[in-house]
């Protein structure tokens, strides 16, 4: 029998199509707010005849199909170290609550929950506590962990929280994989790199970037300028190099601008933007690019790109998405759990 699901908080279908890979999981349904991200699940999934709720506070539990699996990556931007980190203060961060009143009222076997790993450190540690109460109030015993998306066969470093839970039964085991690269996106688009491809590096005798790599800007008709940033150098590359968002200069990763070659890719966040830098040259990373990143098939981007959106909101939903190849690997414990325990029947 398969496993149902909710795609709870759904975007454009990360669990979903994770899931659907490992085979024996069955969507009942989805909840996305955005009417954009809305119209994408439904360009990529069969959703007729399914449940759907476009609030998550709108959800009345005794309307919908039950379920055995709850997945949810619940709004991650007031925990998120990019963000101001108001938690539970932001009105974002209290759709947890949304989540606790669904299993409560439906009690599946499992859930799945995936946040940033900011969510640990958030408040000293007293918003994770808040929301481990929840769960343990409610029965649940659980494990969570944080994976890297670059270990799950994507060239992408996304390291996110996973909490995932099933009531009796013995509990998933973590699933690392130290073969891939990776690095993660953005979901907005960014000053200069995001309008004109080209991106924005302090030149200056001091400047914060490491390594040897500083590439050239838009203006390059009077050399290297005394203002700080306005102009570079060209640069000679052999090999190909990962750089981030260009024009917001106090901007890190891993206290980092620019990679060496064959380093992955930068974590995508709703913030930043990606580029490729090679030979003095630099282009954007194209929204095709991004969703492979993520772990999409081309033919999923291109149903969603048919709809005739901007390259803004396809970035976007990218950046929002959690990594399906993760959520496969996550899918095959879960249901290696269920055939040894036999939970859903």
């Amino acid at each position: 029998m398969a496993i149902r699901f909710f795609d709870m908080f759904a975007g454009i279908g990360g669990f979903r199509s994770g899931l659907e890979a490992v085979g024996g999981f069955e969507c009942i349904g989805h909840c996305e707010i955005d009417k954009r991200t809305n119209m994408a699940y439904c360009a990529i999934y069969d959703t007729e005849g399914e449940y759907y709720c476009d609030d998550a506070r709108k959800i009345n539990p005794d309307e919908m199909p039950d379920f055995d699996l709850l997945c949810a990556g619940f709004p991650c931007q007031s925990f998120s170290v990019a963000g101001k980190r108001l938690g539970f203060e932001d009105t974002r961060g209290t759709l947890f609550f949304e989540v606790a009143r669904l299993l409560a009222a439906k009690r599946p076997a499992f859930f799945l929950l995936e946040n940033v790993p900011g969510l640990l450190s958030h408040d000293g540690g007293k918003t994770l506590e808040t929301i481990y109460a929840a769960l343990i109030e409610m029965g649940y015993h659980f494990e969570w962990c944080v994976h890297n998306s670059r270990y799950f066969g994507v060239p992408q470093q996304r390291r996110r929280l996973y909490i995932r839970q099933l009531i009796g039964g013995a509990q998933g085991q973590r699933v690392y994989d130290p073969n891939g690269v990776a690095c993660t996106q953005a979901a907005t688009s960014g000053g200069w790199g995001g309008k004109t491809g080209l991106y924005f590096i302090d030149m200056n005798s001091d400047p914060v970037v490491p390594d040897v790599a500083r590439c050239i800007t838009a203006r390059q008709d009077s050399g290297v300028s005394k203002h700080r940033g306005e102009h570079s150098a060209v640069l000679i590359e052999d090999a190909p190099r990962a750089i981030l968002t260009p024009d917001r200069e106090k901007v890190r990763q891993q206290g980092r601008r620019i990679k060496e070659p064959d380093e992955p890719m930068f974590t995508i966040t709703a913030q930043d933007r990606h580029g490729i830098l090679h030979r003095g040259r630099i282009r954007k990373l194209m929204p095709i690019e991004c969703w492979r990143l993520q772990g999409y098939a081309d033919e999923q981007f291109n149903k969603t790109a048919a709809l005739g959106l901007k390259d803004g909101h396809l970035y976007k939903m990218a950046g929002n998405s959690v990594s399906v190849p993760v959520i496969s690997a996550i899918g095959q414990r879960i249901k290696a759990v269920n055939e040894k325990y036999e939970i859903v029947r």
